[in-house]
């Protein structure tokens, strides 16, 4: 059922395994590295076709010191007041919503518990027009409110499949003894299961801070100019009607891609341990 350990697999494969991991690195990391390379490269290099020989000059500082002399710090910010809102939302709903269909045995809770599953499989791009739509009637298009509001409404679902997963296998007698001390229900959720959920809610916070901080699709359909829009959509901005400026996209996107690389390290621990609790006994 579960793959075989390479160390068991046979001398040949063993060595194939071995040669082709560097060859699979490479093919990952490259446009990695293409980008870090563009991004301290000159203008004039993309001007002249010079995209892969070695840079004309090094222009380290200067193209990042544009970029952060531009209106990348308010589209970052932007980022940071659209995605740490989403994240609390999001995960303070599905805990609540986790807790409900994970503890308690009521008549529709299975149809309740797949209809929040069945959001996860709509295709995003269906909702493109009526979502555009509702927030033009709500009057909250182009505001970081609309998007923060649709991001909580559609990571809900995967956010609460996660969390009722992971209450149904806490201990029930927990829950029990609690009830047999008279514990108020809301009690229960806050002093007993709550704090057992360390763990599923920064793994839960990792993985949606990342979500939202990349989104580009929904930044671009619900929100435009620098007041509302995140990074992911204003790193457009150094496209000209005529010519795009590559070398400072790809500051702007070295840029961006550091809180969420910094988030991960930083709860690096709580997020291994959240995804692999309950794997062994």
């Amino acid at each position: 059922m579960f793959p075989k350990p390479i160390e068991k697999s046979s001398t040949t494969v063993q060595v194939t395994y071995q040669a082709l991991l560097p060859i699979a690195l490479f093919l990952w990391l490259a446009p990695l590295v293409a980008v870090a390379m563009f991004s301290i490269r000159p203008d004039v290099d993309f001007t002249t076709g010079n995209f892969w020989g070695w840079p004309s000059s090094f222009e380290l500082f200067n193209n990042y010191g544009q970029v952060f002399n531009s209106s990348m710090p308010r589209y970052i910010l932007n980022s940071f007041m659209i995605t740490v809102p989403t994240v609390i939302g999001a995960v303070a709903l599905s805990a609540m919503a986790g807790f409900a269909l994970g503890v308690y045995r009521f008549k529709g809770n299975l149809l309740i518990f797949f209809m929040f599953i069945a959001g996860n499989f709509v295709p995003f791009q269906i909702l493109m027009v009526p979502v555009r739509d509702l927030t033009l009637d709500m009057g909250i298009y182009n505001t970081k409110t609309g998007l923060i509001l649709f991001h909580i409404a559609f990571q809900t679902g995967f956010c609460t499949l996660f969390m009722r997963n992971f209450i149904r296998a806490l201990p029930y007698e927990l829950i029990e003894a609690a009830r047999v001390e008279g514990i108020a229900e809301w009690r229960i959720f806050w002093y007993v299961v709550l704090p057992l959920m360390k763990p599923a809610l920064a793994a839960l916070a990792v993985l949606i801070f990342t979500f939202i901080w990349n989104d580009y699709f929904w930044a671009v359909v619900l929100t435009q100019g620098e007041n509302a829009q995140p990074v992911t959509a204003g790193i457009t901005s150094f496209n000209a009607q005529f010519r795009a400026m590559y070398h400072l996209m790809s500051a702007g996107s070295i840029i961006a891609a550091l809180p969420p690389v910094a988030m991960f390290f930083l709860m690096q621990k709580h997020f291994i341990a959240g995804l692999t609790l309950g794997a062994v006994k």
